[in-house]
């Protein structure tokens, strides 16, 4: 059974940056049809996706964070990533990682991947 594990999440400063990183287990990572991601859920608000690498390793963003975010990933090592860099304190939430296994024009950052990780708190405080 498929198992997406994150690590990397805790408390930063406004401005400052950090790293997540998700462990995938029993998922084929270099499939040209696996398609990864990045969710994210705010207190109070609905779960957004917030990027997106297909198999081809083509990438989406949110627009709030285009710029500031870098999703990749290490197939050796069967792990993703998300650097954040500018941290905000809107940036706060449980993130997510998420796969599926879906064609380039089927994977972007709607709500509907197949696996999910059990999530990692991130705090940005101003």
């Amino acid at each position: 059974q498929v198992q997406l594990v994150e690590s990397g999440g805790g408390s930063v400063q406004a401005g400052g940056s950090q790293l997540l990183s998700c462990a995938a287990f029993n998922y084929d990572v270099t499939t040209n049809v696996a398609c990864m991601g990045w969710f994210r859920q705010a207190p109070g608000k609905e779960r957004e996706g917030v990027a997106v690498i297909a198999g081809d390793g083509d990438t989406e963003y949110a627009d709030s964070v285009k710029g500031r975010f870098t999703i990749s990933k290490d197939n050796a090592k069967k792990t993703l990533y998300l650097q954040m860099s500018s941290l905000k304190p809107e940036d706060t939430g449980i993130y997510y990682c998420a796969a599926k296994y879906a064609a380039r024009r089927n994977c972007g950052t709607r709500d509907d991947f197949d696996y999910w990780g059990q999530g990692t708190q991130v705090t940005v405080s101003s």
